[in-house]
């Protein structure tokens, strides 16, 4: 590729001239006329054409219009002076009937046929690799002076009429120190795709290997950086196959059309707007992105439920960020399995206590509304009582339909796998995250012990079994919810509960989960997470991010999350329902405590409506 710094430094017009007349062989435009807007091409019959525009709409990530001209107008006066579509760009692709029939340098000799069609010109990434060079950030194709590798992904756009296509995505390696500046640099940039919509392993993007690009070259990867992904406008060249035209032409990917125009200096609007990215899994490495405004509303809830209510030492076992990046990672996932049941009343019949079941439902609630799978998996002898309380739940209108109750036994070695993956093939898992709330959890010494350190092994399945077995299966993250140390997932913080928590010696649990959510009363960490859904699903820059940049925004759902939220009135009534199963209450109950005259529950849920 031939880009001298004269190349790279010359105005646009220049440019185009040059490109016109054939005087340099240019291989792409990556790196050329810096801070200017470059743009994809897709020429269409007149006939397609609005369709054809319907479909960018629903599809701005990819596909941002810069400008739709006139039926046999080769011109484009709002992004340049003197241009002509059919020359100044250094290579275009036919397509007959959606088959790729050649390359050619210009498109004069169609000039006939161009007096029926509309040129689109769609935003470009080249268009922001000037500002992410301005954050300090490398552009490792520009380097090592080749394309921008492009590749064909699983994600499908939303389809509009004949035109219908998967995302296609450029990757640029960014190390990882600078990628919420490389987010920040981008996000506001919108006429050239915006922000990243995937940070971490291309499998989850269904891009199988990095050194194959469907377009472009390889880039290599330096010690250090993480693979990123913007959506790219080539997206517009699949549609164009699909669509199956008698007659369409693209630009040749990396070979696009510069503009006039600069890319205006954008600066966040408020500090509320700004992205920051979390890395939620590393196998596989996996990041995602949420708005500053979101992370501060999760992380005062999570602060609001690590009070202390029995002055048992907990404040020792809190972890910074772990309600949101649980979050984040069940916000991600499509199926989530459910357990809980605390039997600390081993000489009565229930033995359970009613923390817990309450917590439980508020996320199946919110996880119901947002369209994800969930189940619920709890002990053989209590599941009579779970399917009365699940009924219940959807009597009282907290849940919309019932859940699915399943048990565990361990029969053999692979019975966790087994009953986690179809088949018992990790590839294939049928649940993406699993929550433990208020379950109890194996201690070193293979026992279950309650706070006073009685041993309550024998009214306990080993569920535990599917917390360690998800260890082993990529792409499969676990939450653990609790109030004193001896909780399923709480062998994150173990020293810490041995240190600081009665008895901790003897009954901390000893199985870890990736992400560790410590409050008060196990319940309030139930809807602290339910809470954190709903912030999440309410926030732009994260629904985009989940979506792909593709599509519409799911906010015109909010009032179905909005209804789907843990209340007062909803948790009264369940706990009303569980005390006539004979269900106990395991520690202080939170309605029985009070704050400056509030009860102590109701004192939290008029905070969370604040900070909702």
């Amino acid at each position: 590729m031939l880009l001298t710094g004269g190349l790279k430094s010359l105005l646009p017009h220049v440019l185009r001239r040059i490109i016109r007349c054939n005087r340099h062989s240019i291989s792409n435009t990556s790196g050329m006329a810096e801070g200017y807007k470059q743009a994809n091409i897709v020429i269409l019959h007149k006939s397609l054409a609005d369709d054809f525009e319907k479909f960018c709409h629903a599809n701005k990530g990819p596909l941002p219009l810069l400008y739709r001209s006139k039926p046999g107008d080769w011109k484009c006066p709002s992004l340049s002076s003197d241009s002509d579509i059919r020359t100044d760009c250094p290579q275009y692709r036919v397509y007959e009937h959606g088959a790729f029939t050649g390359s050619v340098k210009s498109l004069k000799e169609y000039s006939e046929q161009l007096k029926d069609m509309v040129t689109f010109y769609l935003g470009c990434s080249f268009s922001f690799e000037k500002a992410i060079q301005n954050a300090g950030i490398p552009i490792r194709n520009v380097e090592q002076e080749c394309n921008v590798s492009m590749y064909k992904t699983a994600v499908p756009c939303y389809s509009i009429s004949t035109f219908c296509c998967n995302l296609v995505v450029t990757m640029r390696p960014i190390p990882e120190s600078k990628l919420e500046a490389a987010v920040l640099a981008t996000s506001e940039l919108k006429q050239a795709h915006g922000a990243p919509i995937h940070i971490g392993d291309p499998g989850l993007l269904g891009i199988q290997d990095l050194s194959k690009p469907d377009y472009g070259d390889p880039v290599h990867l330096h010690p250090g950086d993480i693979p990123v992904f913007w959506a790219c406008g080539v997206t517009g060249v699949e549609a164009v196959i699909n669509c199956r035209s008698p007659l369409a032409f693209t630009h040749s990917p990396g070979c696009m059309f510069i503009t006039d125009l600069k890319n205006d200096s954008v600066t966040v609007g408020s500090s509320s707007e700004v992205p920051q990215v979390y890395c939620i899994s590393q196998d596989p490495l996996h990041y995602s992105m949420v708005s500053a405004e979101a992370t501060q509303k999760i992380k005062n809830l999570e602060n609001l439920i690590g009070i202390d209510p029995g002055d048992r030492g907990i404040i020792h076992l809190h972890r910074p960020d772990e309600l949101l990046k649980a979050c984040l990672a069940i916000s991600h996932a499509r199926s989530v399995l459910i357990t809980t049941g605390f039997p600390t009343h081993f000489s009565y019949e229930p033995p359970e206590e009613n923390d817990g079941p309450p917590g439980a439902l508020a996320i199946a609630a919110m996880l119901q509304a947002l369209e994800k799978d969930v189940a619920i998996v709890t002990d053989q002898r209590a599941m009579d009582l779970n399917k009365k309380i699940i009924d219940d739940a959807v009597q009282l209108g907290i849940l919309k339909r019932p859940v699915p109750l399943l048990s565990y036994r361990r029969e053999n070695a692979d019975s966790a796998l087994r009953f986690l993956c179809e088949n018992g093939n990790p590839r294939r898992p049928r649940f993406d995250h699993l929550i433990a709330i208020e379950r109890a959890g194996m201690a070193a010494d293979g026992n279950y012990y309650n706070a006073r350190k009685v041993n309550i092994k024998h009214l306990v399945d080993p569920i535990d079994d599917l917390f360690l077995a998800a260890q082993t299966i990529p792409g499969v993250t676990t939450t653990g919810v609790g109030d004193g140390g001896n909780e399923l997932g709480m062998g994150k913080v173990k020293e810490a509960v041995k240190k600081h928590i009665k008895n901790g010696d003897t009954i901390a649990c000893d199985v870890e989960a990736d992400f560790t959510i410590v409050a008060g009363v196990s319940n309030w960490g139930g809807y602290a997470i339910a809470c954190a859904l709903y912030i999440l699903s309410t926030c732009e820059i994260h629904d985009r991010y989940l979506r792909k940049a593709v599509g519409f925004p799911q906010l015109l759902k909010k009032k179905i999350w909005l209804s789907a939220l843990p209340s007062v009135t909803k948790e009264e009534k369940l706990l009303k329902a569980l005390v006539q199963h004979g269900v106990r209450s395991g520690k202080t109950a939170s309605l029985e405590m009070e704050v400056d005259g509030l009860p102590f529950y109701d004192t939290h849920s008029l905070m969370i409506e604040k900070l909702l």
